[in-house]
């Protein structure tokens, strides 16, 4: 039997798909090889095929690709002096638990990444078909040096401090960035996408990528499948654009996340630091439509999910329940609360990060502002061993040691050590034991993703009746816990009920751990009930559930959409279009535009003829003789249809003749260069003014970068000189307000390209289109040709009006209809050119075209 995933990389390095006769195969995962393609135990017997099994087919799985930087196994090597290893589930890896609350009676999971252990070569194909086949994972094997670069040097030495907000302002404050360590990185999170390629059946599979570590992976898979159903979490935090864009890679790092279909935030501020960094860096804005957060990414809806992680329920309630850990709360018991002692806890990696200094300096700090404090508060701190390595982390362990020698000898007497330092890995049970002993839990970490200390400190402190009994508390009696929350930690917004502190601030930490120990009883059970609430119904479970639930409804689309790759590396994107919205080809066009006879032509100005960013708006000469040209063939009425008043548009064309203009989205309209102008609707008053531009005056005076355009029956305000974070923010602020003192007036307010603008009622570029289109019927000349182009919302008005023509009397039976929007975006327009140079180039080529056939009326 063939398997549906792809058997051979070959056919992908050659755009070839499987043979459709395979696509109702099992999913059974193929044996894999170490060589990247090569899989084997592939059968040919039918047996294991779906169409020797009838009832095979109801029993189809769903399957989600798992893909992070470490596999959810531990590693030994077997100790009975024979050659080989052991392998079991690492209970404690978030990947487990994910499979383990969201069941695999429905869903297959298969998980891709490094073991934690060097394997060496000739060992290699033997783990791969072990794991494979008894745990369905697919190492990544990795050689030392390489593996070194990628994880030890980018990632924790350059990736990882910038996202924790340290920037190398010297070789001593984290790494400065490496061109051959990022090559390092690239090269890894390519060997991760072959290996997925080895497993993956595009078409149905979901794909869940986690963490920094794979961040330009999705671009590799998208690069070989289009469509497939990507998503990404990232559990570390995202730093503030200004922090961001100092990186030198930044736009390849923002375009391989966006080739995601999904992308998961612990919280609201790391989202809206990736949103300004996509804003500011590539242009790209988002909208929120329904509550769901979106940008368009070249046709693709990229989905933001915002959702902290939470912990295994089960597995810290089974862990509660051991006999083990009963009889190490009641030691615990006895060590503090025994002698009248109030435990702190501390829990923390040992890293620059944790803030686990700070705790202890804020812990001498209440021992001298409080005195009678000492011989009945003790502070424990378990150190877990750091992740990376290097000179940072033996500098946080020998300032932790040394703080902790002075504050025991300072206020330490026989028998009392102020302070508790455990640096030595602890199985989870004694962990656990210490969460149930302890008063108040302190994580004063001065930056972290998520941390989920708190979550299981607040389960643990709920307990269960056999502690109760250890505690000495009767079971009816409400529990309580304390918790003292960096504000610069991922699970803070969600524990609302912790003192939340500035862990820099060592006096505002000591006075929250004295507000700690002293707070009342009820108070402290209200706090502890309202955690409870929020982290029993908030566990990986749901979170997991909630985020392939997204990933589904972001992906649900794929298969109606037309998607085709450009551009080369690490730029690669994916354009998806809906099927009937296409790019305009200039073969298309020209051929229609030799046939036809009677043509109208109405093209818009800024972001059209002329590019948006462009200083210069006046119109080239170049343009002008395009204009001129395509005005001699008497076969075309053009116009240039802007909101620009029509004092500026007569100057800029006056060159041209024949050439119609409407101006103010309309208002203003003149066949010809030597007609007088006329308005499309009745003459209006512009009292509005008066009570519109002090508003608009206010708002130029508070935005940098912005201004106010008048015209005669309509003004703007600008802010395309701004920047674009703050100036779309007043620009929403400036609608609503102008909305809510001019709702008495003829007027609608609307938000455009970089502007906010003012116009009265029934003033639209559509009036236009109707009036041109009505105007040549009149006079016989229903056109056979129509093309309209546009850029912003103001467009879309001309584009309903074609477009609703194409059935009335206004333009010819069967006439060609091209109504072109620039950029690909939702429109009404059936068509689309890239930008302004394309436009000028299609205008051009329909001018040249024109040029040829003049002679021949």
């Amino acid at each position: 039997m063939v398997s549906r995933s792809y058997s051979n990389l070959l056919e992908l390095a050659s755009g070839e798909a499987p043979s459709p006769s395979f696509s109702r195969m099992s999913r059974r995962i193929p044996r894999i090889m170490t060589v990247a393609g090569i899989m084997s135990d592939i059968d040919d017997d039918g047996s294991d095929s779906i169409s020797s099994d009838p009832s095979s087919s109801s029993s189809q799985k769903d399957r989600i690709i798992i893909v992070a930087n470490q596999l959810p196994i531990k590693v030994q090597r077997k100790t009975d002096n024979s050659k080989g290893w052991t392998f079991s589930w690492d209970d404690n890896s978030l990947y487990l638990q994910l499979k383990d609350c969201l069941g695999d009676e429905d869903t297959e999971f298969i998980y891709v990444g490094c073991l934690k252990e060097e394997i060496h070569p000739n060992d290699q194909d033997e783990v791969s078909q072990i794991l494979l086949e008894t745990f369905k994972c697919v190492p990544t094997f990795l050689p030392p040096d390489l593996y070194s670069r990628y994880y030890h040097g980018f990632c924790k030495q350059q990736l990882w401090p910038l996202f924790h907000y340290m920037l190398p302002l010297s070789p001593d404050l984290g790494g400065r960035f490496n061109r051959s360590l990022w090559q390092a990185y690239v090269s890894v999170n390519k060997i991760f996408a072959d290996r997925i390629m080895e497993v993956i059946n595009p078409e149905d599979d979901y794909v869940w990528i986690h963490d920094y570590h794979l961040m330009v992976l999705p671009t590799f898979l998208r690069k070989r499948f289009n469509r497939v159903k990507l998503g990404f979490f990232l559990h570390s935090p995202f730093p503030s654009s200004e922090i961001y864009k100092t990186l030198p890679i930044r736009e390849e790092i923002l375009r391989g996340l966006l080739n995601s279909d999904l992308i998961g935030f612990h919280t609201f501020d790391y989202a809206r630091h990736f949103l300004s960094c996509c804003s500011r860096m590539l242009g790209i804005s988002y909208e929120s439509k329904r509550g769901y957060i979106g940008l368009d990414y070249y046709g693709r809806t990229v989905s933001i999910k915002i959702l902290p992680v939470g912990i295994h329920m089960g597995q810290l309630q089974s862990v509660l329940s051991l006999p083990e850990t009963e009889a190490k709360v009641a030691e615990l018991v006895k060590q503090f609360s025994g002698q009248g002692r109030t435990m702190l806890l501390g829990v923390d990696d040992m890293d620059i990060f944790k803030g686990i200094s700070l705790k202890l300096l804020a812990m001498e700090q209440l021992l001298l502002q409080h005195p009678e404090k000492k011989g009945k508060v003790v502070l424990v701190q378990i150190a877990l061993p750091a992740r990376g390595k290097g000179k940072d982390v033996k500098e946080v362990q020998d300032e932790t040691y040394a703080t902790v020698k002075r504050i025991n000898e300072t206020f330490g007497e026989p028998g009392y050590d102020p302070v508790i330092l455990i640096d030595q890995p602890l199985k989870f049970y004694v962990r656990v034991a210490y969460y149930v002993a302890a008063e108040c839990c302190l994580v004063t970490a001065v930056r972290d993703g998520m941390n989920l200390i708190p979550y299981e400190y607040v389960i643990s402190r709920q307990g269960n009746e056999q502690f109760d009994k250890v505690l000495g508390l009767e079971t009816s009696t409400p529990k309580k816990s304390m918790l003292v929350l960096s504000e610069f930690i991922g699970c803070s917004p969600s524990l609302s009920g912790a003192i939340r502190v500035n862990p820099w601030n060592i006096d505002v930490v000591a006075e929250a751990m004295e507000s700690a120990i002293v707070m009342a009883e009820p108070e402290k059970q209200l706090r502890h009930d309202k955690h409870y609430k929020y982290v029993s119904t908030h566990d990986v479970s749901y979170w997991g559930k909630s985020f392939l639930q997204d990933l589904e409804r972001t992906c649900k689309d794929h298969v109606r959409r037309r998607c085709w790759g450009i551009g080369f590396g690490l730029s690669f994107r994916v354009v998806a279009l809906d099927p009937n919205f296409r790019k305009l080809a200039m073969e298309h066009i020209v051929s229609a535009y030799k046939r036809t006879t009677t043509r109208a032509i109405l093209l818009d100005y800024d972001g059209t003829l002329m590019p948006q960013n462009s200083i210069d708006k006046k119109p080239s000469s170049k343009t002008l003789d395009i204009l001129n040209s395509l005005c001699r063939d008497k076969n075309n009425v053009v116009f240039i249809v802007s909101s620009r008043p029509r004092n500026k548009l007569a100057e800029w064309f006056s060159s041209c003749e024949k050439l119609g203009i409407a101006a103010e989205h309309g208002y203003f309209v003149r066949m010809k260069r030597d007609d007088e102008w006329e308005t499309s609707i009745p003459e209006v008053e512009c009292n509005w003014k008066q009570i519109a531009e002090p508003v608009m005056q206010l708002y130029t005076e508070t935005t940098d970068g912005s201004m106010i355009e008048l015209k005669e029956i309509s003004m703007g305000w600008c802010y395309e000189d701004a920047d674009p974070d703050f100036g779309s923010c007043q620009a929403k602020e400036l609608l609503d307000h102008l909305e809510s003192v001019l709702a008495n007036e003829p007027v609608t307010v609307k938000s455009g390209s970089s502007c906010v603008e003012v116009k009265p009622q029934g003033v639209s570029k559509g009036i236009v289109a109707k009036r041109l289109l009505t105007w040549m019927q009149e006079r016989g000349m229903s056109p056979d040709f129509v093309v309209c182009i546009g850029d912003d919302r103001s467009d879309e008005d001309m584009f309903e009006v074609i477009s609703s023509s194409t059935s009335g009397p206004c333009i010819a039976p069967h006439a060609e209809v091209f109504a072109c929007t620039v950029g690909r975006k939702p429109s009404k327009a059936k068509y689309y050119l890239d930008d302004t140079a394309e436009i000028v180039r299609l205008m051009k080529g329909l001018a040249s075209v024109s040029e040829l056939m003049i002679p021949m009326y």
